[in-house]
């Protein structure tokens, strides 16, 4: 979604702010600081994570129940139609707007991320009133286990190249990638100003990935974040069945007994 669109409906609409750092800056502290009118502060680690661990990974899928609840709290309802931001081109809101929709809920990126908004903006964090929001399971069919991963026809990494790789691994147990993984950073579905490239550029991207009308790829990143803006940019691209691999590189990379790939 664009932001002249926010602009003319912005009163239509619950605005997310999910602003989140793997350095360990606070995105709540930047939001309080500076957010777009009216949004709310969507917690990465509190609202759309589990508990973290070793054997689950630094954000697992948290359970439908703790989930809905934080939406509710937030304002969201199951009617309600959420414009998810970050400062990131939406690496980090993807989260939130994959999940509510393949939930079956209304949600779009603000397209350009936080750096497209023109202002005004506001300070503070306002008390949201809650909203009415109900999940009772996830779609099973929509995310995919590390035995999934081993067994799918498809996988696509969103990390960077060089984590790809295995030169650099700045955060989980080791270096490298899913044995058979193909790199889709995904910088490769941003334009040079950081927008999302056409439906038909896309399509082009991801078929040369090996993605398909009849193939459902599975993807993954870190964490399961940044995952989720390949698999809203696959959507963008008409193919409408990509899951998710919640646990990712760093569940993956912290069992011992799993084999590890590095290089192109």
């Amino acid at each position: 979604m664009d932001a002249a669109w926010l602009a003319a409906h912005r009163d239509e609409v619950v605005v997310a702010d999910v602003r989140w750092y793997l350095d360990g800056r606070s995105g709540l502290e930047a939001y309080i600081e500076r957010h777009l009118p009216g949004a709310v502060f969507v917690d990465l680690d509190q609202c759309l994570s589990g508990s973290p661990s070793a054997q689950n990974g630094r954000h697992p899928l948290p359970d439908a129940a703790s989930f809905a609840l934080a939406m509710a709290s937030l304002g969201i309802s199951n009617d309600s139609r959420v414009i998810g931001y970050d400062d990131d081109y939406g690496r980090v809101a993807a989260r939130l707007v994959w999940l509510l929709r393949v939930t079956g809920h209304s949600a779009s990126l603000l397209d350009g991320g936080m750096g497209a908004w023109p202002g005004p903006f506001e300070s503070g964090r306002p008390s949201p009133v809650a909203g009415d929001f109900h999940l009772d399971h996830w779609p099973a069919h929509r995310f995919a286990t590390a035995e999934d991963v081993k067994s799918a026809g498809l996988v696509m990494d969103a990390r960077a190249p060089e984590r790809y790789r295995g030169e650099v691994e700045p955060v989980d147990a080791r270096a490298g990638h899913i044995p058979g993984a193909r790199n889709a950073p995904t910088s490769e579905n941003l334009d040079g100003r950081g927008y999302f490239k056409p439906p038909m550029a896309l399509r082009a991207l991801y078929e040369g990935l090996g993605a398909g009308d009849e193939i459902s790829p599975v993807v993954y990143c870190g964490s399961g974040v940044t995952a989720c803006h390949d698999l809203l940019a696959l959507e963008m691209a008409g193919f409408k069945w990509g899951r998710l691999y919640a646990g990712s590189w760093s569940q993956w990379s912290g069992d011992p007994a799993r084999d590890v790939e590095t290089g192109p």
